[in-house]
């Protein structure tokens, strides 16, 4: 590995450093709900983008809700099946 031949300055270093900041992010708001989004980005809350609803969130929020509820229904049921067959 070689060897530096000069100390490179707190200066020196600090002035190269001066342009790896990042550039703070720009917010709009969605149209629809009024809550923050980044421009071209569709939005968290609603789901929407330019008018159209491109997420789809409440309905992945039923489907999600309905998996639930069958899991626990059959979760049941195979309790009552274990607990009738012990019985038997």
């Amino acid at each position: 590995m070689s060897v530096q031949k000069k100390r490179i300055s707190k200066r020196r270093t600090r002035t190269r450093r001066a342009h790896h900041a990042l550039p703070q992010l720009s917010i709009a708001s969605c149209p629809k709900c009024q809550a923050p989004v980044r421009p071209h980005y569709a939005c968290t809350s609603c789901g929407y983008y330019r008018g159209r609803d491109v997420l789809h969130l409440q309905a992945k929020a039923e489907r999600k809700l309905d998996k639930k509820v069958t899991t626990k229904l059959a979760e049941k049921e195979a309790k009552t099946k274990a607990v009738a067959e012990k019985r038997a």
